[in-house]
Protein backbone atom coordinates (compact mmCIF):
# COMPACT_ATOMS: atom_id res chain seq x y z
CA UNK A 1 0.00 0.00 0.00
CA UNK A 2 1.48 3.57 -1.17
CA UNK A 3 1.26 6.26 0.99
CA UNK A 4 -1.85 8.57 0.81
CA UNK A 5 -0.97 11.82 -0.73
CA UNK A 6 -4.35 13.52 -2.10
CA UNK A 7 -6.52 12.18 0.47
CA UNK A 8 -3.42 12.80 3.72
CA UNK A 9 -4.88 15.09 5.08
CA UNK A 10 -8.85 14.97 4.67
CA UNK A 11 -9.51 12.63 7.52
CA UNK A 12 -8.64 16.28 9.69
CA UNK A 13 -12.23 17.91 9.84
CA UNK A 14 -10.48 21.26 10.15
CA UNK A 15 -8.37 20.68 7.04
CA UNK A 16 -10.30 23.21 4.92
CA UNK A 17 -8.94 26.06 7.06
CA UNK A 18 -5.58 27.71 5.90
CA UNK A 19 -4.30 27.16 9.57
CA UNK A 20 -4.17 23.56 9.39
CA UNK A 21 -3.23 23.64 6.09
CA UNK A 22 0.06 25.36 7.13
CA UNK A 23 0.96 23.45 10.13
CA UNK A 24 1.29 20.86 7.44
CA UNK A 25 3.72 21.51 4.83
CA UNK A 26 0.49 23.75 3.04
CA UNK A 27 1.72 25.91 0.89
CA UNK A 28 5.82 25.27 0.90
CA UNK A 29 5.54 23.96 -2.90
CA UNK A 30 4.52 27.29 -3.38
CA UNK A 31 7.26 29.08 -1.54
CA UNK A 32 9.75 26.64 -2.93
CA UNK A 33 8.82 27.07 -6.53
CA UNK A 34 9.13 30.79 -6.28
CA UNK A 35 12.51 30.88 -4.48
CA UNK A 36 14.34 28.25 -5.97
CA UNK A 37 12.73 27.42 -9.44
CA UNK A 38 12.51 29.71 -12.96
CA UNK A 39 9.22 29.12 -14.78
CA UNK A 40 10.87 27.06 -17.52
CA UNK A 41 12.40 24.74 -14.59
CA UNK A 42 9.02 23.96 -13.20
CA UNK A 43 7.49 23.04 -16.23
CA UNK A 44 10.44 20.70 -16.52
CA UNK A 45 10.06 19.13 -13.35
CA UNK A 46 6.13 18.07 -13.97
CA UNK A 47 7.30 16.74 -17.64
CA UNK A 48 10.13 14.88 -15.74
CA UNK A 49 7.56 13.81 -13.26
CA UNK A 50 5.08 12.21 -16.22
CA UNK A 51 1.96 12.92 -14.83
CA UNK A 52 -0.94 12.31 -16.84
CA UNK A 53 -3.84 14.79 -16.43
CA UNK A 54 -6.86 12.76 -14.43
CA UNK A 55 -9.99 14.28 -15.53
CA UNK A 56 -10.37 11.60 -18.09
CA UNK A 57 -7.90 12.10 -21.23
CA UNK A 58 -4.64 11.20 -19.48
CA UNK A 59 -2.48 13.69 -21.59
CA UNK A 60 1.59 14.21 -20.59
CA UNK A 61 0.66 17.29 -18.15
CA UNK A 62 3.61 18.85 -19.10
CA UNK A 63 3.77 18.53 -22.15
CA UNK A 64 0.32 20.25 -22.54
CA UNK A 65 1.69 23.45 -20.86
CA UNK A 66 4.74 23.28 -23.22
CA UNK A 67 2.04 24.14 -25.98
CA UNK A 68 1.76 27.53 -24.35
CA UNK A 69 3.53 30.70 -26.29
CA UNK A 70 5.84 31.89 -23.64
CA UNK A 71 6.14 35.18 -25.57
CA UNK A 72 2.77 36.96 -25.98
CA UNK A 73 1.16 40.28 -26.10
CA UNK A 74 -2.22 38.70 -24.88
CA UNK A 75 -2.90 37.75 -21.16
CA UNK A 76 -2.38 33.98 -20.28
CA UNK A 77 -5.71 31.99 -18.56
CA UNK A 78 -5.27 29.18 -16.20
CA UNK A 79 -9.08 27.01 -15.51
CA UNK A 80 -9.62 24.54 -13.16
CA UNK A 81 -11.88 21.48 -14.60
CA UNK A 82 -14.24 21.40 -11.04
CA UNK A 83 -17.13 20.14 -13.63
CA UNK A 84 -17.01 16.81 -12.22
CA UNK A 85 -20.50 15.53 -14.52
CA UNK A 86 -19.14 11.80 -14.97
CA UNK A 87 -21.80 9.66 -13.23
CA UNK A 88 -19.94 7.28 -11.13
CA UNK A 89 -17.12 10.30 -9.94
CA UNK A 90 -16.89 11.66 -6.96
CA UNK A 91 -12.82 12.39 -6.10
CA UNK A 92 -12.56 15.64 -7.07
CA UNK A 93 -14.95 17.00 -4.60
CA UNK A 94 -12.67 15.49 -2.06
CA UNK A 95 -10.10 17.73 -2.57
CA UNK A 96 -12.55 20.77 -2.79
CA UNK A 97 -14.46 20.47 0.37
CA UNK A 98 -11.50 18.91 2.42
CA UNK A 99 -8.56 20.13 1.35
CA UNK A 100 -9.31 22.90 -1.24
CA UNK A 101 -5.93 24.90 -0.43
CA UNK A 102 -3.99 22.22 -2.01
CA UNK A 103 -5.75 23.35 -4.92
CA UNK A 104 -5.24 26.51 -4.72
CA UNK A 105 -1.34 26.03 -4.19
CA UNK A 106 -1.50 23.94 -7.23
CA UNK A 107 -2.88 26.29 -8.96
CA UNK A 108 -0.39 29.19 -8.41
CA UNK A 109 2.40 27.28 -9.04
CA UNK A 110 0.97 26.15 -12.38
CA UNK A 111 0.05 30.37 -13.03
CA UNK A 112 3.70 31.10 -12.04
CA UNK A 113 5.04 28.17 -14.44
CA UNK A 114 2.99 29.46 -17.39
CA UNK A 115 2.90 33.31 -16.84
CA UNK A 116 -0.70 33.38 -15.76
CA UNK A 117 -2.29 36.19 -13.94
CA UNK A 118 -5.67 35.46 -13.91
CA UNK A 119 -6.51 31.88 -13.21
CA UNK A 120 -10.20 30.23 -12.71
CA UNK A 121 -12.10 27.55 -11.06
CA UNK A 122 -15.01 25.87 -12.85
CA UNK A 123 -17.44 24.57 -10.21
CA UNK A 124 -20.46 22.48 -11.11
CA UNK A 125 -23.38 24.01 -10.48
CA UNK A 126 -24.86 21.52 -7.85
CA UNK A 127 -21.61 21.33 -5.72
CA UNK A 128 -23.08 24.37 -3.69
CA UNK A 129 -20.77 23.27 -0.67
CA UNK A 130 -17.66 23.12 -2.14
CA UNK A 131 -18.04 26.38 -3.62
CA UNK A 132 -18.62 28.01 -0.62
CA UNK A 133 -15.33 26.54 0.50
CA UNK A 134 -13.35 27.06 -2.23
CA UNK A 135 -14.75 30.64 -1.74
CA UNK A 136 -13.81 30.65 1.61
CA UNK A 137 -9.74 29.52 1.23
CA UNK A 138 -9.34 31.64 -1.33
CA UNK A 139 -10.24 34.42 0.91
CA UNK A 140 -7.82 33.13 3.21
CA UNK A 141 -4.92 32.35 0.52
CA UNK A 142 -5.49 36.40 0.14
CA UNK A 143 -5.15 37.27 3.24
CA UNK A 144 -2.28 34.96 4.43
CA UNK A 145 -0.36 36.09 0.65
CA UNK A 146 -0.01 33.41 -1.12
CA UNK A 147 -2.87 34.86 -4.07
CA UNK A 148 -2.88 38.57 -5.20
CA UNK A 149 0.15 41.43 -5.75
CA UNK A 150 3.13 39.90 -5.22
CA UNK A 151 3.25 36.87 -4.15
CA UNK A 152 5.48 36.39 -1.18
CA UNK A 153 7.59 39.47 -2.35
CA UNK A 154 8.75 37.41 -5.54
CA UNK A 155 6.95 39.84 -7.91
CA UNK A 156 4.50 36.71 -9.38
CA UNK A 157 0.56 38.09 -9.46
CA UNK A 158 -2.03 36.06 -9.35
CA UNK A 159 -5.84 36.61 -8.87
CA UNK A 160 -8.16 33.78 -8.60
CA UNK A 161 -11.58 32.98 -9.08
CA UNK A 162 -14.74 30.82 -8.71
CA UNK A 163 -17.42 30.29 -11.07
CA UNK A 164 -20.03 28.65 -10.79
CA UNK A 165 -21.58 26.74 -14.11
CA UNK A 166 -25.24 25.78 -14.47
CA UNK A 167 -24.80 21.69 -13.88
CA UNK A 168 -24.16 20.90 -17.66
CA UNK A 169 -22.11 17.37 -18.34
CA UNK A 170 -21.24 19.17 -21.74
CA UNK A 171 -19.07 21.41 -19.49
CA UNK A 172 -16.54 19.36 -18.65
CA UNK A 173 -15.04 19.18 -22.36
CA UNK A 174 -12.48 22.00 -22.09
CA UNK A 175 -13.59 24.49 -24.85
CA UNK A 176 -17.42 23.84 -23.22
CA UNK A 177 -16.29 24.88 -20.18
CA UNK A 178 -14.65 27.87 -21.65
CA UNK A 179 -17.25 29.25 -23.58
CA UNK A 180 -19.38 28.84 -20.54
CA UNK A 181 -16.65 31.25 -18.41
CA UNK A 182 -17.07 33.70 -21.59
CA UNK A 183 -21.01 34.03 -21.04
CA UNK A 184 -22.34 31.79 -24.02
CA UNK A 185 -24.03 28.93 -24.24
CA UNK A 186 -22.19 25.82 -22.94
CA UNK A 187 -20.91 24.14 -26.52
CA UNK A 188 -17.52 22.91 -27.52
CA UNK A 189 -15.31 24.54 -29.98
CA UNK A 190 -13.99 23.00 -33.10
CA UNK A 191 -10.18 22.42 -32.48
CA UNK A 192 -7.46 23.18 -33.84
CA UNK A 193 -6.88 26.17 -32.77
CA UNK A 194 -6.48 24.35 -29.27
CA UNK A 195 -6.77 26.44 -25.90
CA UNK A 196 -3.42 26.61 -25.54
CA UNK A 197 -3.11 29.35 -28.33
CA UNK A 198 -6.42 30.22 -28.76
CA UNK A 199 -8.66 29.49 -25.69
CA UNK A 200 -10.66 31.76 -22.70
CA UNK A 201 -11.37 35.75 -24.30
CA UNK A 202 -9.35 34.12 -27.48
CA UNK A 203 -5.95 34.18 -25.48
CA UNK A 204 -3.39 30.65 -24.05
CA UNK A 205 -5.44 29.07 -22.06
CA UNK A 206 -4.46 25.88 -19.84
CA UNK A 207 -7.63 24.19 -18.31
CA UNK A 208 -6.48 21.22 -16.35
CA UNK A 209 -8.21 19.19 -13.78
CA UNK A 210 -8.55 19.40 -9.78
CA UNK A 211 -6.86 15.98 -9.16
CA UNK A 212 -4.09 17.08 -11.80
CA UNK A 213 -3.26 20.09 -10.47
CA UNK A 214 -3.30 18.94 -6.44
CA UNK A 215 -0.62 16.55 -7.17
CA UNK A 216 1.80 19.62 -8.33
CA UNK A 217 2.62 20.92 -4.76
CA UNK A 218 3.96 17.73 -3.83
CA UNK A 219 5.83 17.04 -7.03
CA UNK A 220 7.30 20.25 -6.03
CA UNK A 221 8.23 19.91 -2.85
CA UNK A 222 9.46 15.99 -3.26
CA UNK A 223 10.73 15.88 -6.90
CA UNK A 224 9.78 13.74 -10.14
CA UNK A 225 11.89 10.90 -9.34
CA UNK A 226 9.51 9.86 -5.78
CA UNK A 227 6.85 10.76 -8.62
CA UNK A 228 7.87 8.49 -11.17
CA UNK A 229 8.78 5.61 -8.61
CA UNK A 230 5.13 5.14 -7.86
CA UNK A 231 2.47 3.07 -10.17
CA UNK A 232 3.75 1.99 -13.85
CA UNK A 233 6.21 3.65 -15.91
CA UNK A 234 4.48 5.68 -18.39
CA UNK A 235 1.53 6.64 -15.88
CA UNK A 236 2.96 7.30 -12.26
CA UNK A 237 1.70 8.91 -9.24
CA UNK A 238 -1.15 7.56 -6.99
CA UNK A 239 -4.47 8.02 -8.48
CA UNK A 240 -8.37 9.03 -7.04
CA UNK A 241 -10.68 5.88 -7.87
CA UNK A 242 -14.31 6.26 -7.15
CA UNK A 243 -16.22 2.72 -5.85
CA UNK A 244 -19.85 2.73 -6.26
CA UNK A 245 -22.77 0.52 -7.51
CA UNK A 246 -23.15 -2.79 -5.81
CA UNK A 247 -20.47 -3.00 -4.04
CA UNK A 248 -19.97 -3.50 -0.34
CA UNK A 249 -17.28 -0.53 0.63
CA UNK A 250 -18.02 2.55 -1.66
CA UNK A 251 -16.18 5.12 -1.43
CA UNK A 252 -12.90 7.51 -2.76
CA UNK A 253 -9.51 5.27 -2.47
CA UNK A 254 -5.96 6.18 -3.18
CA UNK A 255 -4.07 4.11 -4.34
CA UNK A 256 -0.94 3.41 -7.09
CA UNK A 257 -1.48 4.04 -10.69
CA UNK A 258 -1.96 0.46 -12.57
CA UNK A 259 -3.74 -1.34 -8.97
CA UNK A 260 -5.35 -4.11 -10.51
CA UNK A 261 -9.34 -3.88 -11.02
CA UNK A 262 -10.13 -7.49 -9.06
CA UNK A 263 -7.78 -6.56 -6.32
CA UNK A 264 -9.29 -2.85 -6.35
CA UNK A 265 -12.61 -4.09 -6.34
CA UNK A 266 -12.86 -7.38 -3.84
CA UNK A 267 -10.13 -6.21 -1.34
CA UNK A 268 -10.77 -2.43 -0.95
CA UNK A 269 -14.28 -2.77 -2.21
CA UNK A 270 -15.43 -5.72 -0.57
CA UNK A 271 -17.02 -7.27 -3.48
CA UNK A 272 -20.47 -7.37 -4.14
CA UNK A 273 -22.82 -6.13 -0.98
CA UNK A 274 -25.15 -9.04 -1.84
CA UNK A 275 -22.64 -11.68 -2.04
CA UNK A 276 -23.83 -12.45 -5.35
CA UNK A 277 -21.32 -12.84 -8.70
CA UNK A 278 -20.04 -9.63 -10.32
CA UNK A 279 -21.14 -9.60 -13.50
CA UNK A 280 -19.43 -6.77 -15.25
CA UNK A 281 -17.70 -3.13 -13.87
CA UNK A 282 -17.30 0.53 -15.62
CA UNK A 283 -13.69 0.85 -14.93
CA UNK A 284 -13.62 4.95 -15.45
CA UNK A 285 -17.32 6.39 -15.38
CA UNK A 286 -20.09 5.71 -17.52
CA UNK A 287 -18.41 6.60 -20.96
CA UNK A 288 -16.30 4.22 -21.01
CA UNK A 289 -17.08 0.42 -22.07
CA UNK A 290 -17.65 -1.72 -19.13
CA UNK A 291 -15.13 -4.59 -18.89
CA UNK A 292 -17.42 -8.35 -18.16
CA UNK A 293 -16.45 -10.43 -14.89
CA UNK A 294 -13.70 -12.48 -16.84
CA UNK A 295 -11.84 -9.56 -17.89
CA UNK A 296 -10.83 -7.80 -14.50
CA UNK A 297 -7.97 -9.22 -14.22
CA UNK A 298 -6.38 -6.16 -15.51
CA UNK A 299 -4.18 -2.76 -14.54
CA UNK A 300 -6.06 0.48 -13.96
CA UNK A 301 -3.90 2.48 -16.27
CA UNK A 302 -4.14 4.09 -19.01
CA UNK A 303 -2.42 2.05 -21.68
CA UNK A 304 -3.39 -1.71 -20.02
CA UNK A 305 -7.38 -0.26 -20.52
CA UNK A 306 -6.75 1.19 -23.82
CA UNK A 307 -5.54 -2.17 -25.05
CA UNK A 308 -8.62 -3.93 -23.62
CA UNK A 309 -11.00 -1.05 -25.39
CA UNK A 310 -11.86 0.57 -22.59
CA UNK A 311 -10.39 3.65 -20.45
CA UNK A 312 -9.64 4.69 -17.08
CA UNK A 313 -11.55 7.90 -17.55
CA UNK A 314 -12.63 9.70 -14.48
CA UNK A 315 -11.54 6.49 -12.50
CA UNK A 316 -15.37 5.93 -11.72
CA UNK A 317 -15.32 2.39 -10.80
CA UNK A 318 -19.04 0.95 -10.81
CA UNK A 319 -19.67 -2.71 -10.20
CA UNK A 320 -22.90 -4.79 -10.85
CA UNK A 321 -23.62 -7.93 -9.85
CA UNK A 322 -25.36 -10.80 -11.86
CA UNK A 323 -28.94 -9.46 -10.69
CA UNK A 324 -28.30 -6.49 -13.79
CA UNK A 325 -30.17 -6.10 -16.55
CA UNK A 326 -27.60 -4.41 -19.08
CA UNK A 327 -29.75 -3.90 -21.34
CA UNK A 328 -31.54 -1.11 -18.87
CA UNK A 329 -28.00 -0.07 -18.03
CA UNK A 330 -27.65 0.81 -21.63
CA UNK A 331 -30.67 2.90 -21.68
CA UNK A 332 -29.90 4.77 -18.63
CA UNK A 333 -26.70 5.51 -19.83
CA UNK A 334 -27.51 6.47 -23.30
CA UNK A 335 -31.05 8.15 -21.88
CA UNK A 336 -28.38 10.72 -20.05
CA UNK A 337 -26.15 10.95 -22.54
CA UNK A 338 -28.75 12.34 -24.83
CA UNK A 339 -30.45 14.53 -22.41
CA UNK A 340 -26.83 16.14 -21.73
CA UNK A 341 -25.81 16.76 -25.41
CA UNK A 342 -25.60 19.98 -26.38
CA UNK A 343 -27.23 19.45 -29.84
CA UNK A 344 -24.77 21.55 -31.70
CA UNK A 345 -23.72 18.15 -33.79
CA UNK A 346 -26.49 16.42 -35.74
CA UNK A 347 -24.71 12.80 -35.11
CA UNK A 348 -24.80 13.09 -31.21
CA UNK A 349 -28.27 15.13 -31.29
CA UNK A 350 -30.16 12.52 -33.50
CA UNK A 351 -28.31 9.97 -32.97
CA UNK A 352 -28.35 9.18 -29.06
CA UNK A 353 -31.73 10.18 -29.70
CA UNK A 354 -32.88 7.41 -31.79
CA UNK A 355 -30.41 5.21 -29.26
CA UNK A 356 -32.64 5.98 -26.81
CA UNK A 357 -35.78 5.72 -28.27
CA UNK A 358 -34.53 2.10 -29.49
CA UNK A 359 -33.34 1.11 -26.21
CA UNK A 360 -37.03 1.91 -24.57
CA UNK A 361 -38.48 0.10 -26.61
CA UNK A 362 -36.18 -3.00 -25.73
CA UNK A 363 -36.94 -2.62 -22.52
CA UNK A 364 -40.43 -2.08 -22.87
CA UNK A 365 -40.54 -5.35 -24.25
CA UNK A 366 -41.64 -4.28 -27.43
CA UNK A 367 -38.27 -4.61 -29.47
CA UNK A 368 -38.15 -5.81 -32.99
CA UNK A 369 -35.92 -8.20 -35.12
CA UNK A 370 -32.84 -6.00 -36.50
CA UNK A 371 -32.87 -3.17 -33.32
CA UNK A 372 -29.74 -4.97 -31.80
CA UNK A 373 -28.19 -4.56 -35.33
CA UNK A 374 -30.02 -1.06 -35.93
CA UNK A 375 -28.50 0.38 -32.09
CA UNK A 376 -24.83 -1.07 -33.81
CA UNK A 377 -25.38 0.77 -36.72
CA UNK A 378 -25.94 4.07 -35.42
CA UNK A 379 -22.98 3.76 -32.59
CA UNK A 380 -20.66 3.69 -36.17
CA UNK A 381 -22.56 6.64 -37.36
CA UNK A 382 -21.97 8.42 -34.15
CA UNK A 383 -18.12 7.48 -33.03
CA UNK A 384 -15.71 9.66 -34.69
CA UNK A 385 -18.06 12.25 -35.90
CA UNK A 386 -18.63 14.64 -32.87
CA UNK A 387 -17.15 18.09 -32.11
CA UNK A 388 -16.26 16.64 -28.93
CA UNK A 389 -15.95 13.26 -26.94
CA UNK A 390 -19.16 13.07 -25.87
CA UNK A 391 -20.88 11.22 -28.61
CA UNK A 392 -17.58 9.09 -28.83
CA UNK A 393 -17.94 8.07 -25.16
CA UNK A 394 -21.81 7.02 -25.80
CA UNK A 395 -21.13 5.06 -28.56
CA UNK A 396 -18.56 2.97 -26.59
CA UNK A 397 -20.00 2.37 -23.79
CA UNK A 398 -22.75 0.80 -25.62
CA UNK A 399 -21.02 -1.09 -28.58
CA UNK A 400 -19.42 -2.71 -25.83
CA UNK A 401 -22.72 -3.65 -23.56
CA UNK A 402 -23.73 -5.19 -26.78
CA UNK A 403 -20.18 -6.90 -27.50
CA UNK A 404 -19.92 -8.41 -23.97
CA UNK A 405 -23.75 -8.92 -23.68
CA UNK A 406 -25.50 -9.62 -26.27
CA UNK A 407 -27.11 -12.33 -25.67
CA UNK A 408 -29.67 -10.05 -23.25
CA UNK A 409 -29.87 -7.54 -25.98
CA UNK A 410 -31.26 -10.39 -28.14
CA UNK A 411 -33.51 -11.98 -25.11
CA UNK A 412 -35.15 -8.26 -24.92
CA UNK A 413 -35.97 -9.06 -28.84
CA UNK A 414 -37.22 -12.06 -28.89
CA UNK A 415 -38.79 -12.41 -25.61
CA UNK A 416 -39.88 -9.69 -24.59
CA UNK A 417 -38.28 -9.62 -21.40
CA UNK A 418 -35.17 -9.45 -18.90
CA UNK A 419 -33.02 -12.76 -18.85
CA UNK A 420 -32.22 -11.84 -15.09
CA UNK A 421 -35.66 -10.94 -14.03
Amino acid sequence: MTERVLLKNTANPDFHRIDACLAAEGYQGLTKALRKFSPEEIIQLVTDSKLRGRGGAGFATGLKWSFVPKETERPKYLCCNADEGEPGTFKDREIIEKDPHILIEGMAIAAYALGVETGYIYVRGEFDFGARRLEEAIREAYREGYLGKNIRASGFNFDLHVFRGAGAYICGEETALIESIEGKRGQPRLKPPFPAIEGLYGCPTVVNNVETLACIPHILLRGADWFKGIGPEDSPGTKLYCLSGHVRNPGVYELPMGIALRHLVEKHGGGTHSGKKIKAVIPGGVSAPMLPESDLDIDMDFASLAAAGTMLGSGGVIVMDETTCIVRVAMRTIGFFHHESCGKCTPCRDGLYWASKLLKRLEAGKGKKGDVEELERLCGNIFGNTFCPLGDGAAMALRAAIKHFRDEFVYHVEKGKCMVS
